[in-house]
């Protein structure tokens, strides 16, 4: 098994750092993130993913679930696009990381949040990194936006426009860190390969992205607006916050 290309990615950030090496996930709190995307015999969410929304609402101090869930949603989205997309850019491979055997710690941030025991195996693909880089993520988002858009009642369209949003952020985060390093080469990589998602199912009706200079703008809003607080982020469909009694 070849070690996945991760030290060079986790150098621009946490969200594209993954802990590897030895240890025992289960007895430091973590369970297998496959868990996260399972919801009980009624429809509702296991402990798993239930825990995290939960952490997140008393985060952010709101008392809507859906609103939440959706911001889990996002993030977890952003790190594993992160994951895919930073390794691709910068040293041509993706790591494999199989929903069953990549550990979550619903309780912790990034970098700590993730662990592969070991070192992940790499994607590579004749056609080049576009579907790796996609099937790295989409094995975790599709079961993800299941589980919540059931459990937690979170429009399943807001749902794709926040991983749409989640992986441009991403590419942000590595594009500006590669443009300040020199690193151009893989700078305009690492925006290829996020258009390449953008422009196929589920995100292709997610947004809309800009590359002079780089940008997005989503057709959906992720709700952020109805937390304490809160307010629209860069890329809403949204020109002001409707009132928080209005439904989002």
């Amino acid at each position: 098994m070849d070690e996945a290309p991760l030290p060079d990615a986790a150098r621009v950030g946490p969200f594209f750092a993954l802990r590897t090496g030895s240890g025992d996930p289960e007895a430091e709190g973590y369970a297998r993130i496959g868990e996260a995307y399972r919801l009980t015999g009624a429809g509702a969410a296991g402990p798993v993913l239930r825990a995290r929304v939960e952490a997140v609402a008393a985060s952010l101090r709101t008392d809507e679930p859906r609103v939440a869930a959706s911001l889990v949603f996002q993030g977890l989205a952003a790190r594993v696009w992160s994951l895919a997309l930073g390794p691709a850019a910068l040293s041509g491979g993706v790591p494999h990381l199989r929903p069953d055997r990549l550990w979550w710690n619903p309780g912790r941030v990034a970098p700590d949040d993730l662990w592969w025991p070991g070192a992940p195996s790499v994607m590579g693909e004749p056609g080049g990194l576009a579907g790796p880089v996609g099937t790295a993520a989409i094995v975790h988002l599709v079961p993800l936006h299941q589980a919540i858009e059931r459990a937690y009642r979170v429009s399943g369209r807001l749902l794709w426009g926040n991983s749409a949003s989640a992986l441009v952020g991403s590419l942000r985060v590595l594009h500006d860190w590669c443009r300040a390093r020199g690193l151009d080469e893989a700078a305009d990589r690492a925006v290829e390969l996020a258009r390449a998602q953008l422009d196929h199912p589920p995100l292709r009706d997610a947004g809309t992205l800009s590359t002079a200079p780089l940008g997005y703008r989503r057709r959906t809003c992720c709700l952020y607006y109805r937390v304490p607080g809160g307010g629209l982020c860069g890329d809403c469909v949204l020109r002001e916050a409707p009132g928080r009694g209005t439904p989002g």
